[in-house]
């Protein structure tokens, strides 16, 4: 077996070893306040492959209300979920294990992973974080666009983090640990200028796009990802 599948390997026993969390249940307020479970802890029902394609056969596992990227044997790509959402609440807890890259994506371009990016990354050794624009990959960041707080609180390698990402028409809120670090508008004249600095600057219809589905995104490394839902704002 190849030294990075023994790696791999090491991370995901470690991760499910310390899994405590139960299939996800939603209570009677969130019911009230229009919350529903993304993933229900058990089966990949309500998600499929990012371009289109059934749920991917390897690369994602679940175990114990968890659902993991685990490219040991083999990667499975982004995956999306089936529903589309344009004004929404989306919550979420993950775990980086080292080194770890991952991210959230959501007005992503229909059966692709481009998209606007909620960064996953540890930081401290990813090489990714020293490179970009003034922070603008680091976690929580709108990934190679848009910086987040200085102040952000990232929960050590191992431990959950949640996240939260509201938009409501062009206004867009990321959220790590209880905490805004990033608010801009689609489309407004910052959020322009910061596209025409970024990688994405060639990409017509970028970021344009009204609603798609929330994109979990395989970057080759372990990343576990628990309670996900989503209270969607166009239906009330």
């Amino acid at each position: 077996m190849k030294k990075r599948n023994l790696v791999l390997l090491f991370f995901i026993g470690i991760g499910i070893g310390a899994v405590s969390a139960q299939v996800p249940e939603l209570t009677r307020e969130e019911i009230k306040d229009g919350w529903v479970l993304l993933f229900d802890g058990q089966t990949t029902r309500g998600w499929k492959s990012a371009n289109g394609n059934p749920f991917p056969e390897t690369g994602w596992k679940i175990e114990n209300g968890v659902i993991y990227c685990d490219p040991s044997e083999g990667r499975g790509g982004d995956i999306v979920t089936e529903s589309e959402f344009s004004d929404f609440e989306l919550s979420l807890e993950f775990k980086l294990t080292e080194r770890a890259n991952s991210g959230i994506k959501y007005f992503v371009f229909k059966n692709t992973s481009l998209g606007l990016e909620f960064q996953i990354l540890d930081d401290k050794r990813h090489p990714d974080a020293l490179q970009g624009i003034n922070g603008n990959r680091v976690q929580g960041s709108l990934y190679d666009i848009m910086p987040p707080a200085k102040d952000k609180k990232d929960m050590p390698v191992g431990e959950w983090n949640h996240a939260k990402i509201v938009s409501s028409g062009k206004q867009v809120e990321h959220w790590l640990n209880g905490k805004m670090i990033l608010s801009f508008e689609r489309g407004g004249e910052e959020f322009l200028k910061h596209i025409a600095e970024s990688k994405f600057k060639d990409r017509g219809g970028f970021a344009q796009i009204d609603k798609s589905p929330i994109l979990l995104q395989d970057h080759n490394d372990v990343v576990y990802f628990r309670n996900i839902k989503i209270r969607d704002f166009s239906t009330e």
